[in-house]
């Protein structure tokens, strides 16, 4: 299989600013897609823009943490287990792993996904929030809750069914093979469509890091990509005044929407031979059967 690439602008509807820098990057045709956050306050915005133009690559980003401390939001459904005593969502993914019932997050998907379709959205995809859901604090994963949803919505989702081993996150976790064996082979019994490789970049800024810095890391990653269906993901943001005082390493939000544009990155995905997917890709052509499946992660519970 070639080397085809997903670039997912995640954090869609969080703020104006961000939404500014998605809606631009979409209209050029510089990503795959982008995933909007259904309680955040930039929603409506984002949301009429999707249903508007009639996006077909605008999936589902559910969130139930929120981490900022000047923008903070709370769950749709309300329920005591989602929040913090500022009756906000959580701001840490072990808060939220720790504190929430598995009932309240069930509803909260539901609630999430269906304000984003009663918005006009087609969903394309779903994914997730700073990996809330997946149990990587404490081990208390509601991935079987994500995936049972998913698959009644009939949609693809992010997931990974092989660790890239320089991958600055996931390859740096210990003992995450059988983890990950179980969940890709629990996705695949439910019949949702995953990638093949999930391929993060910090987030924040580092030490000494520089836009060109920054841009040449990403380029390089192109021409290691593994063969199969990757994806990665931005978060891009525009200038904005209180963004850049209030939201921490904002600037890395402003490199990531001027990334797309650059010359230099449009270059080397030609020249790495890499061809630019979407999450209908995935859809038509990554399903595994499911029934095979489900012996294949009954083999991993027993083993």
């Amino acid at each position: 299989m070639s080397k085809k690439l997903i670039i997912n602008c995640d954090d869609f509807g969080q703020s104006p600013a961000m939404n500014q820098a998605i809606m631009h990057i979409l209209e050029e045709g510089k990503a795959s897609s982008a995933t909007i956050m259904a309680v955040a306050p930039g929603f409506e915005e984002a949301a009429a823009w999707s249903a508007r133009r009639r996006k077909q690559n605008v999936g589902l980003h559910l969130t139930m943490t929120s981490e900022f401390e000047a923008l903070r939001w709370s769950s749709l459904t309300g329920h005591s287990s989602l929040h913090d005593e500022s009756g906000h969502q959580y701001k840490t993914v072990k808060e939220f792993e720790q504190g929430a019932e598995s009932r309240a997050v069930q509803k909260e998907m539901n609630a999430q996904y269906e304000r984003a379709k009663k918005a006009g959205i087609t969903i394309s995809h779903v994914d997730n929030h700073m990996g809330s859901l997946y149990g990587i604090e404490t081990g208390r994963s509601f991935l079987p809750q994500m995936f049972r949803k998913v698959s009644r919505w009939r949609l693809p989702a992010r997931f990974f069914r092989n660790i890239y081993a320089e991958d600055p996150l996931l390859g740096s976790l210990s003992n995450i093979e059988r983890p990950v064996a179980l969940a890709s082979a629990l996705a695949d019994t439910f019949g949702v469509p995953i990638p093949d490789y999930l391929l993060s970049h910090p987030f924040g800024l580092q030490e000494g890091e520089t836009y060109d810095s920054f841009k040449q890391s990403i380029i390089d990653k192109l021409y290691r990509l593994p063969d199969g269906v990757c994806e990665t993901y931005i978060h891009p943001g525009i200038e904005d005044p209180w963004m850049l005082e209030n939201i921490p390493h904002w600037e890395k939000r402003v490199w990531e929407s001027r990334l797309p544009f650059d010359d230099d990155f449009s270059y080397a995905i030609r020249d790495a031979d890499v061809e630019l997917v979407d999450y209908r890709y995935v859809q038509e052509h990554l399903r595994r059967p499911r029934v095979r499946s489900a012996f294949k992660l009954l083999r991993e519970l027993i083993r």
